[in-house]
């Protein structure tokens, strides 16, 4: 497992997406209600002078474990249908979604949490769909116009002369006309919204939406605004996998908190400039909730793993130490099941897992983060039976063979420091965002993007738009590149393990390494970003626009 600056520090514990973006529709209460995430109302006026904590944070470890019972996230209905912008016969499903302030108890002896989320909960509600089923989505900005969280006014789009609280949504992995990806400077602002098309021409896969605002990303999600967003498809459901209540999305992410229960986001402690490089935390939440439990029947589950977190890495395991099989990754299903103890999530990524509790009747089993619970699987002495097998294939995955690329592109992934050896910046290509675009690939060519991590971390890069394959990982003379801009390998290509295999929309970059990555440009032309999926580092220049263009 790649082990970069941010695991080590952890370890040593030194660290304790428009068609049109619509007028109001609405004139916010100044005191509007607040409602409990799932709950009743309560009024907003507590929360009126609230400033960050100056004590120290709460200790996760002092709560008692699984107390709480691990919350799914409702299926979100639709509110009826509305004409296709792409065939104005053709009425497709339309949902309406609010981004509001929300409370919520993270566990059972902690006060409610205050929040941000889509339909008023973290996470927000899953939206369930199928492949070539188009939908609409109204994305509704009904925040407070102060923001949460310590807004950086130094940070390039999230300048003083700017609305504090702005938001536009992102469907991460879907292939999506450029109107309605989530371009981060085509924000709103409170009382307005945008209305969003789906088109959904794509695999099986498990998807989800988060917030992409210039600037302000770290900060948003932070406050609880991401979700699942899961296409089905026929070749899927042929494969006999389990379904309902035993197909069940899991998003884990790390929270900091004080010790009433509230969000604490670290800060420089310049309030001038509180940006900070990096955030991770010693609380790991699952679904909403800390250290929940699910019980379940001696029986397979799928579990769709997700990592939400700001910049934090999972290394997920089963205490009992059973072995599990992986069958997908972010762009879908694998070729066939890859049988794993452990799995690796760098933030963004996703893992379909099956576990097979059937010969655990009675047992207590931890999914773990190293030493660390996540939460608790009981299982049930009896209950329904599963007798179907796993097939050994699930989905071909054709590789796209290197050959057809009509262009390999060499780019570099910067850091710039102070004095002190702290990061002041991070680049892709040494470039800033508002330069003139540089990658412009053809729509339906094939590039190779060979990715030259010179930095000590390990970044995940996120192409919008496209899937890709991982070709390999080589590693090279990082001094010799900064010296003289000579790449001089240093060791031979890793090719990607049987995981990594299929269809990624985001992949892990590790420190001194090129990973190669083979990108077939198909879908729509017009502008998207590519970008690390550290939130830190993208809020502060890690992310590029690209165009592509059409065929002359």
């Amino acid at each position: 497992m790649p082990i970069n600056r941010r695991d080590f520090l952890l370890r040593g514990g030194l660290a304790t997406a428009a068609l049109a973006v619509s007028p109001p529709a609405f004139e916010a209460e100044p005191l509007p209600q607040l409602p409990l995430c799932g709950g009743a109302a309560l009024r907003k006026v507590a929360f009126r002078n609230q400033v960050l904590p100056s004590g120290p944070p709460l200790n996760p470890l002092t709560l008692a474990r699984f107390v709480d019972l691990l919350p799914i996230p409702p299926v979100l209905r639709s509110a009826g249908t509305r004409p296709s912008p792409e065939d104005s016969g053709l009425a497709l499903p339309y949902y309406r979604v609010e981004m509001r302030e929300c409370l919520a108890q993270l566990h059972r002896d902690l006060k409610p949490t205050r929040q941000w989320g889509y339909a008023g909960s973290v996470p927000g509600p899953t939206i369930e769909t199928r492949s070539g089923q188009g939908l609409l989505v109204e994305w509704v900005n009904a925040l407070p116009r102060k923001h949460l969280l310590p807004v950086d006014f130094n940070v390039h789009g999230a300048e003083a002369n700017k609305p504090e609280v702005r938001t536009i949504a992102h469907v991460h992995g879907a292939k999506v006309p450029p109107q309605g990806d989530g371009y981060p400077e085509r924000w709103w602002t409170s009382g307005k919204s945008a209305t969003f098309h789906y088109p959904n021409q794509q695999d099986a896969a498990t998807l989800w939406y988060h917030d992409h605002a210039m600037g302000i990303t770290r900060l948003n999600m932070f406050a609880g605004l991401f979700g699942f967003f899961i296409v089905r498809d026929e070749a899927e459901d042929a494969l006999d996998l389990p379904r309902g209540e035993c197909d069940i999305p899991l998003v884990i992410y790390d929270r900091r908190l004080d010790r009433d229960g509230q969000l604490y986001y670290l800060t420089s402690g310049d309030a001038r400039a509180p940006w900070v490089p990096e955030f991770y935390s010693n609380a790991i939440v699952c679904n909403g909730k800390l250290f929940p439990y699910l019980e379940v029947e001696p029986r397979r589950y799928r579990l769709r793993l997700l990592n939400a977190a700001n910049g934090r890495s999972f290394h997920l395991t089963l205490s009992n130490g059973q072995d599990f099989q992986q069958i997908g990754s972010d762009g879908g299903l694998l070729p066939q099941p890859v049988t794993l103890k452990d799995v690796t999530l760098f933030p963004a990524e996703r893992a379909d897992l099956v576990i097979d509790f059937s010969a655990h009747a009675g047992e207590q089993i931890v999914l773990q983060q190293e030493s660390q619970e996540v939460m608790q699987f009981r299982v049930r002495k009896g209950g329904g039976k599963d007798r179907a097998a796993l097939p050994q294939k699930l989905r071909p995955v054709p590789r796209i063979a290197e050959a057809e690329a009509v262009k390999t592109r060499l780019l570099t992934l910067g850091e710039r420091d102070d004095y002190a050896g702290n990061s002041t910046m991070v680049l892709l290509n040494g470039t800033h965002w508002d330069r003139p675009v540089t990658e412009t690939p053809t729509l339906d060519t094939v590039e190779i993007w060979s990715l030259l991590n010179l930095t000590g971390d390990a970044h995940p890069i996120h192409l919008h738009l496209v899937r890709f394959q991982i070709l390999d990982r080589r590693p090279f003379d990082v001094f010799a590149y900064n010296a003289s801009k000579t790449l001089r390998y240093t060791g031979p290509a890793v090719p990607p393990p049987p995981q990594e295999a299929g269809w990624k929309d985001t992949v892990r970059t590790d420190p001194g390494m090129v990973t190669r990555i083979i990108v077939r440009f198909e879908g729509y032309p017009g502008r998207y970003v590519w970008h690390c999926h550290l939130l830190e580092h993208e809020d502060n220049e890690m992310m590029r626009p690209y165009d592509i263009l059409t065929k002359e």
